[in-house]
């Protein structure tokens, strides 16, 4: 694995997170959520909300591009992508680490996320980590709210 070096993302780092954002959520999430939430997942609405959450997440970089971030609210683990050329590689398992630090930093003793029942290459990667599937519910995805998606409620002790 080359190096990898973990910080907080810039404003510079938008236009790459966004990128790897929109990808890795297609990949993910496409054919496994609400056509409502697909429709307003444009090229342009991941761009802003990059441009929104850059203060809120962390970059993995490698060879000085980003590879991949991660983004924490309160106990979530709320974001993890990281770029195809990257998957793999021990980046993804270096974000997720850092994520739990921030949430016990944030004096939490348990974080959760939420994956869709049909991407079960993230299921298996948090299950791998540690993760315990705590069972499904509906999520309130959109703002204003657009979709409830079904999700797996991830669980972990910190």
């Amino acid at each position: 694995m080359r190096p990898v070096q973990l910080r907080p993302a810039r404003a510079g780092d938008t236009d790459a997170v966004a990128a790897i954002w929109m990808s890795g959520w297609r990949d993910g999430h496409l054919g496994h959520v609400p056509d409502a939430l697909v429709a307003i997942r444009t090229d342009e609405s991941f761009r802003t909300r990059a441009t929104e959450r850059v203060a809120d997440a962390t970059v993995a970089e490698v060879a000085g591009e980003v590879a991949g971030f991660v983004m924490v609210v309160g106990d979530e683990v709320e974001q993890v992508y990281v770029a195809a050329a990257h998957r793999g590689s021990g980046v993804a398992a270096l974000l997720l680490g850092a994520a739990e630090r921030q949430v016990a930093e944030g004096g939490h003793p348990l974080t959760w996320l939420a994956v869709v029942p049909g991407n079960a290459r993230a299921r298996r990667f948090y299950e791998r980590h540690g993760w315990i599937d705590d069972g499904p519910f509906d999520y309130a995805i959109g703002h204003p709210e657009v979709a409830h998606v079904r999700c797996h409620r991830y669980i972990k002790q910190l």
